[in-house]
């Protein structure tokens, strides 16, 4: 009985590939996507990343494209056609965005963070106290899928995405929110809209109309209102502090009183 075995497939070389910038070692230099490779290796997927290390580095990845809920890339394989892969996970909906986008905006912390392009460390917390999650909670949550004949999941093809997809979260964080549903212009838009957002509807009818918007006719109301001249009045002189003017031994207050008690 032959021991002989057909060598193991190499992947046919490719130019212009995404090529993993870590040429050994951990894959990920942010706290977001060392984070993202430490959940999968929690939820039981490190021992198979690891086939897909060598085609992250050399650059069998073609293309990668993230969208709310799917992770699409091509990989070149042994064959001349690209293996197409897929990485799908939940991406919330209206609802849940509204709320973790209301929590965000209400913390300052969180805002000026987002807003400057940064990442919260503990923004996981503000997913978790809505009972959602910002990185995969369980291996269940990811749907996998390859065009390559090789039956285990994942597939060195899918494993080298998970590596250059960490990459991509080290480029640009809003990618993991991109994933869960949420783009990142939208994300900041609604973010600024909720921050700087103006008063109800009711303090806005207490103001009353705008002046910009009743130009024409303000002057001509004001034109309609008659102003009473106004006449001295002698409690004017009574008011006064104290003179000690006097003029031809009569003092100033007594002088006047006359002008003020005619009509």
């Amino acid at each position: 009985m032959s021991d002989w075995f057909p060598p193991p497939s190499r992947p046919l070389a490719v130019e212009g590939g995404i090529k993993a910038r870590s040429a050994r070692g951990a894959i990920g230099q942010t706290w977001w996507s060392s984070r993202f490779v430490e959940v999968l290796e929690g939820i039981g997927l490190g021992n198979r990343l690891q086939r897909g290390r060598s085609y992250a580095r050399k650059g069998q990845v073609l293309s990668l494209e993230v969208s709310a809920g799917s992770v699409t890339a091509l990989v070149q394989g042994s064959r001349p056609r690209p293996y197409r892969t897929r990485i799908g996970i939940t991406a919330y909906g209206k609802r849940d965005w509204s709320e973790l986008e209301r929590t965000l905006a209400n913390n300052a912390w969180y805002a000026a963070k987002m807003l400057a392009g940064d990442m919260p460390e503990d923004i996981e917390d503000v997913f978790a106290e809505l009972g959602l999650s910002l990185f995969p909670a369980d291996a269940a949550e990811l749907s996998m899928d390859c065009s390559c004949p090789d039956w285990e999941v994942p597939c060195k093809h899918l494993a080298a995405v998970f590596y250059l997809l960490a990459e991509a979260f080290d480029d640009d964080p809003f990618q993991i929110l991109a994933w869960r549903g949420r783009a990142r212009e939208d994300l900041l838009d609604n973010l600024r809209a909720t921050r700087t957002s103006g008063p109800p509807a009711a303090d806005a009818d207490r103001r009353g109309t705008p002046l910009s918007e009743c130009l024409e006719s303000y002057f001509a109301r004001q034109s309609d209102v008659v102003v009473a001249p106004a006449s001295p009045s002698p409690s004017l002189l009574d008011d006064l502090p104290p003179l000690t003017v006097t003029i031809r031994n009569q003092s100033l207050v007594d002088l006047l009183r006359p002008a003020y008690v005619a009509d």
